[in-house]
């Protein structure tokens, strides 16, 4: 049996950023695979983001965070103020998605014109067995998740506000910059 699932990815911090994300996000569950395939433009070029479904552990739906999600009203949604619309970050877009390893340097990275693509297919049983380990159930949910991107160069001013350390990777890293609600299609 195969399902089939899409999302939009929408800017997230343009006006800090400067540059908007847009792109799409395709998964498919194929029997034992989750073929992933994520294209986004408009990343700020020539380095890795961090890219992951986040989600609730109890199906909650995610939700791509609007202005109002920024509580402290620094003029940036930060990793806090994302987990409270989108959730937490539940299964990376990295070489090992099965895995469940998220601060790391593997990540896809932009090309010079902030494209920025990630293909991968992963075994769907070892992903579901690490899945139960980390949030108690082999149930992926995916059309409650969202895709997130992350990642802006240090250079980019970030007020002092800005939150988001996740071990020894600081907000510039876990900023996101684009999101989609994954649908069931």
């Amino acid at each position: 049996m195969t399902t089939r699932y899409t999302a939009k990815i929408m800017p997230l911090n343009e006006a800090v950023i400067g540059t908007s994300v847009s792109g799409k996000a395709e998964l498919i569950e194929d029997g034992d695979t989750l073929k992933i395939k994520i294209e986004a433009t408009g990343t700020p070029p020539n380095m890795m983001h961090w890219s992951h479904f986040h989600g609730f552990p109890d199906g909650t739906k995610g939700r791509v965070p609007t202005k109002d999600a920024d509580t402290n009203g620094d003029g940036v949604i930060d990793l806090p103020e994302l987990y409270a619309v989108a959730g937490q970050t539940m299964v990376p877009f990295d070489n090992a998605p099965q895995d469940i390893n998220i601060p790391h340097d593997n990540y896809p990275h932009s090309d010079e014109n902030g494209n920025w693509k990630y293909e991968f297919e992963v075994p769907l049983g070892e992903l579901k067995k690490k899945f139960k380990e980390k949030f108690g159930s082999e149930d992926l949910q995916l059309d409650t998740r969202t895709v997130l991107i992350h990642g802006v160069p240090e250079s980019v001013e970030l007020p002092d506000t800005v939150e988001g350390t996740v071990k020894g990777y600081g907000p510039h890293t876990t900023l996101p910059i684009g999101a989609g609600e994954i649908e069931k299609v």
